[in-house]
């Protein structure tokens, strides 16, 4: 699994998010070009090379242009303009849900009905594009999760449209509810609503850093040069999976969504090409059980197990690829030991083994069905007695340590 560690010891914002992915190798040319499937005009995009406390990093600017003056958004203005857009649907998808947030925390903190409230501050050209900017630079380097360190407020207060106001903001604190958070000495606002909105929008889960193998580190400058404290925020990229022993060593707990539904009256026949079509788009596991229904009809559970940003994806092709007319979801937790992929060689032939692993010591050691399968083929075994055999080879071996 890629993943992207957000080191937010200085804080967060949508320009330190868009400063750091550029800096970890996203093409600002590439990212201009695909935000213009935003129905959203009359800005460019600025990178520049700026030192923070004598960190270099990368600064990204939303740049107006002159004379033009964005009016505050309503939650109607916002999905219009996201459902109009010719991005992919994933992210529209995530796009929605981390403006959802916004809208919500500040028609709580406001007391106002949530198609009303208005983002000020918040709606105009520049948090739209850096919003959909970060979605659009992680998903060009292929992250699948997202996590986050304990988040640095700031202290000091802030002034906006409503006066002035503590840091963090309220709509700040809203948003940031479950995460573990501090306030350095530093008085200035160092998390925006927009960075929070982001966090909370992409599901971050915090913890400290995780186990990963680390391809790219991203610096995002913001405003300020402080004293005494880089304002940067500072992003690793990685992955868990195809690394030696002991990148991926951990079992962990994580939550996941679970999908349901019932079918009755569907053709067995297609269940096949829906479980192919589910894992394609991002199922991280898929299965059917008989069951029994009212009047004692028989019928088929269909389960589908996701992360939770790829819920309405797989919700849409299960409508459009079965019969059912309606979802169950829910959520669940799931421990999971660190596995990894290797490819050997066997006195059978080269194959491929899936290595479980917990708190460092082996659990399981299991050969690919597939290349068992074509192993058969070639030797005329049967796949039983080459996997049995296979398995007994590496336990007597110190292949896999």
């Amino acid at each position: 699994m890629k993943i992207a560690y957000f080191d937010c010891f200085s804080g967060i914002s949508g320009d330190m998010c868009l400063g750091a992915l550029v800096d970890a190798g996203v093409s600002i040319e590439k990212l201009a070009l695909l935000l213009k499937k935003l129905p959203v005009r009359q800005y460019h995009l600025k990178a520049s090379r700026v030192s923070r406390s004598g960190i270099a990093a990368t600064k990204v600017d939303v740049v107006l242009d002159k004379g033009y003056r964005a009016s505050p958004l309503q939650w109607k203005d916002i999905r219009d303009i996201i459902i109009k857009s010719k991005l992919r649907e994933t992210l529209r998808i995530q796009g929605l849900r981390i403006f959802k947030g916004l809208f919500e925390a500040e028609a709580k903190v406001h007391g106002k009905g949530f198609e009303t409230v208005h983002l000020h501050e918040l709606g105009g050209t520049d948090c739209i594009v850096d919003i959909f900017g970060t979605l659009i630079g992680l998903d060009l380097l292929g992250v699948e999760k997202v996590y986050t360190s304990p988040v640095n407020m700031g202290s000091g207060t802030v002034k906006c449209c409503h006066g002035t106001l503590p840091v963090p903001a309220p709509a700040t604190a809203e948003l940031l509810k479950g995460y573990p958070v501090y306030a350095s000495g530093i008085p200035f606002e160092l998390t925006t609503p927009t960075g929070a909105a982001i966090l909370k929008g992409l599901e971050a889960k915090a913890l400290p850093v995780p186990s990963l193998r680390t391809g790219h580190i991203g610096y995002g400058a913001g405003n300020k040069d402080f004293e005494g404290l880089p304002n940067l925020l500072r992003i690793f990229f990685g992955d868990t999976a195809g690394t030696d022993y002991p990148a991926c060593q951990r079992s962990s707990d994580t939550e996941v969504t679970v999908i349901e539904t019932n079918i009755d009256d569907m053709n067995p026949q297609l269940y096949e090409d829906v479980i192919d079509k589910l894992f394609e788009a991002g199922a991280l596991d898929v299965f059917l059980e008989n069951i029994i229904m009212k009047k004692g009809r028989p019928a088929v559970k269909l389960t589908v197990l996701t992360d939770e940003y790829k819920r309405e994806t797989l919700a849409s092709l299960i409508f459009n690829e079965t019969t059912t007319i309606g979802l169950r979801f829910y959520r669940a937790g799931r421990r999971v030991l660190s596995r990894e992929i290797r490819k050997i060689k066997t006195g059978f032939g080269e194959v491929r083994i899936k290595i479980a692993r917990m708190e460092g010591t082996i659990i399981n050691i299991s050969p690919e069905f597939s290349d068992l399968k074509a192993l058969s083929k070639k030797t005329g075994q049967p796949i039983k007695i080459l996997s049995e055999a296979i398995t007994a080879e590496l336990k007597d071996t110190e292949t896999v340590i």
